[in-house]
């Protein structure tokens, strides 16, 4: 019997082969005997009752320059799918969100990674709240007396738009600056600031989690002069070890994550703290994770589905 995997992913042409983590998925997909079907947000419908995306039936190759095949396009009826992964890079905005609710409408019939309702609910950042104990200082507010409050007793501050991504619009601020907090909120309304911890220029770690469970880590190195250890924002990655610390936190996370049924996510140490990024619509890394330490993380992603 043929079995379906549709993904619901950003355009293929922008796709980083070398460190892209949906088609490494993908790919042990394609080994295990699925047909890939392959949509972006904006081609899936609603009609009659019926979930469907205009698809493309795709063959993924081993040539890296042409690392994929289109077989053919068809406006498919999800409700055939074995399973879906929900692969679009963020930001969560509204097109992201309407394809969570049209998603939700199947998920009783369709094994859905990550659960629509939990990508809707979740927020990355949001969603840290939880686990305070293992954070550093932290402010999520637009309030700018409580702001600069904030910024008197931890002096050096990371700035984060709630709805960030890939280390877009982090700043550090070594001060308060009432002109420039009233520029970021008039453009993001609630912001998130957090006690910097200098630790970063040494390297993030960044966890990740696959049916609760920790199954790997890397550290990304921010280049020289950058706080941002993003690998879009030029950081270079290396294997690590997690600490006592990290551990015990990272559990604490994966066993919240899978009883918001959440099946696969990343997590983000420095200096031992979480620091409030939790990674659940389209998590990244695991394909670098595969270069350096020989582990192809998408089996046990596989294997545990």
């Amino acid at each position: 019997m043929t079995k379906i995997l549709a993904i619901q992913g950003s355009d293929l042409k922008k796709v980083n082969i070398k460190t892209d983590t949906t088609i490494l998925l993908a790919t042990e997909a394609q080994k295990r005997g699925y047909k890939v079907y392959y949509f972006r947000p904006e081609d899936l419908s609603f009609l009659n009752g019926k979930v469907v995306a205009f698809c493309k039936h795709i063959k993924i190759n081993n040539n890296k320059k042409n690392f994929y095949s289109i077989l053919k396009t068809i406006n498919f009826n999800l409700e055939k799918s074995n399973v879906i992964l929900i692969r679009n890079d963020p930001p969560f905005n509204s097109r992201y969100l309407y394809t969570t609710f049209l998603l939700n409408h199947i998920s009783r019939k369709v094994k859905i990674i990550n659960h629509p309702f939990a990508v809707r609910n979740v927020s990355e950042k949001m969603f840290s709240i939880n686990f305070m104990k293992y954070m550093p200082p932290t402010l999520i507010s637009e309030n700018q007396k409580e702001i600069k409050k904030f910024f008197k007793k931890q002096k050096s501050v990371v700035v984060k738009p709630i709805d960030g991504f890939s280390g877009n619009n982090v700043i550090l601020l070594k001060s308060f600056n009432a002109s420039k907090i009233r520029k970021l909120l008039k453009k993001n309304n609630h912001l998130f600031f957090q006690k910097f911890l200098p630790e970063v220029s040494r390297g993030d770690k960044r966890v990740f989690i696959i049916k609760g469970k920790i199954v790997g880590a890397i550290s990304r190195v921010p280049k020289k002069g950058s706080i941002l250890s993003n690998m879009s924002k030029g950081a270079h990655a290396k294997l690590t070890k997690l600490t006592n610390k990290e551990r015990k936190a990272s559990r604490a996370v994966g066993k919240l994550l899978v009883k918001n049924k959440i099946y696969f996510a990343g997590i983000d140490f420095v200096q031992e703290k979480l620091i409030g990024d939790i990674n659940v619509t389209s998590p990244t890394g695991l394909a670098v994770y595969r270069d350096l330490s020989g582990i192809n993380l998408s089996k046990t992603f596989w294997n545990n589905i």
